[in-house]
C-alpha cells in the first residue's frame, strides 16, 4: 500500500517515521521529499507498507496525529498505470 504523508516539521526524518509506521507493521521504504536547491525538508514523504490491512491500519491511526506540534495528514495513494512515465 502506498501512503503520503504531509504536513510534516523540517526536523522529521526517515527513520522518525519509520518508526512511527512500523508499529502498524512492515515498512517497504519511506522516500522524503526534498528540495532540490537546499536539501530541506519540504514537509512531505511516501511510505510503502506492502500488507495492504497493515496499511489501512496505519492511515487510520496516524491521520491528523500531532506529531512535533503539527498536524499530519496521511492517506492511501494509488498511482495510475503510466502516470508517471514522460
Amino acid at each position: 500500500m502506498n501512503i503520503h504523508v504531509s504536513g510534516l516539521s523540517e526536523q522529521i526524518s526517515e527513520d522518525d517515521l519509520r518508526t512511527l509506521f512500523s508499529v502498524y507493521g512492515i515498512v517497504s521504504f519511506i522516500v522524503m521529499v526534498r528540495d532540490q536547491n537546499n536539501g530541506r525538508s519540504r514537509g512531505q514523504a511516501f511510505v510503502e507498507m506492502p500488507n495492504q490491512s497493515q496499511g489501512e491500519q496505519a492511515v487510520m491511526a496516524l491521520n491528523k496525529m500531532v506529531m512535533d506540534n503539527r498536524p499530519i495528514a496521511v492517506k492511501a495513494i494509488e498511482y495510475k498505470a503510466g502516470e508517471f512515465n514522460n
